[in-house]
């Protein structure tokens, strides 16, 4: 099995070399690594230069960070996709291929798994646990989603499907697992462990103001696949996340 790991970034100097050498030390005998910069002024494309185990490298401006995860998942020819940024790395050299494995046993159409996410600066202590837990279609309607950085689908299924809607700032990794997993109802496996560690401060809980944001958009989500959420679903998608600060 061909694993596809797309990585965007623009101004990344800081992080991207351990999401690189994560990448590049997966024992998993077939891996191809596609990073996609958007036009980056600070060092970002000569770091990226420096690993020779990334397939393709392209920097350009885009239209945000969903249109350069469409353009990284059009130049992938694995089996399967998964997308790690720029200030994400794997927990160990094993990842990949434990996520191969367990999608060869259970023929899955995508698979998941658990994240920590961790202080920025080394030796990145765990901050947050996510927990994702086994999955039930309904639990979306509870305010579930699993953490998009663990999330791996067949390739197929963006040929078939379509990939992420960049009208979507800020929610389109939610409304594409929305539209994958609860509309079309792809079949799925959860791998129970932490696959990937994240620093602290993603775009979608930067602030109250993007929060708010981050919710009409997850709104927006259910409603432009014709789905209608329960009137606590959006409600409770942020309150899910209290208990990650506990237990780890």
């Amino acid at each position: 099995m061909k694993i596809t790991v797309v990585t965007v970034c623009r101004n990344s100097a800081a992080t991207i070399r351990d999401t690189l050498a994560s990448v590049r030390d997966q024992t998993h005998p077939v891996v191809e690594h596609i990073v996609v910069d958007g036009a980056s002024t600070d060092g970002t494309q000569d770091i990226v230069r420096e690993f020779s185990h990334v397939a393709k490298f392209i920097s350009e401006p885009d239209r945000g960070l969903y249109d350069a995860m469409n353009k990284g998942i059009r130049l992938a020819t694995g089996d399967v996709v998964g997308i790690l940024n720029s200030d994400d790395f794997y927990t160990g050299p094993q990842a990949l291929a434990r996520v191969a494995e367990a999608l060869e046993i259970s023929s899955a159409d995508a698979l998941y798994a658990d994240l920590n996410y961790v202080h920025p600066h080394p030796p990145y202590h765990t901050v947050r646990h996510w927990r994702s837990g086994a999955y039930r279609r309904e639990q979306f309607r509870l305010g579930w989603m699993p953490p998009h950085p663990t999330f791996f689908v067949r390739r197929k299924h963006y040929e078939n499907l379509g990939g992420y809607d960049p009208q979507f700032r800020i929610a389109a990794d939610y409304e594409l697992m929305l539209r994958f997993l609860y509309k079309h109802r792809l079949t799925t496996c959860y791998l129970p462990e932490v696959l990937v560690l994240m620093r602290t401060g993603g775009i979608s809980n930067a602030s109250l103001r993007r929060r708010l944001h981050a919710n009409r958009e997850d709104r927006r989500a259910w409603l432009e696949n014709g789905l209608r959420p329960a009137f606590f679903t959006l409600w409770l998608k942020p309150i899910r996340k209290i208990p990650q600060f506990w237990g780890y």
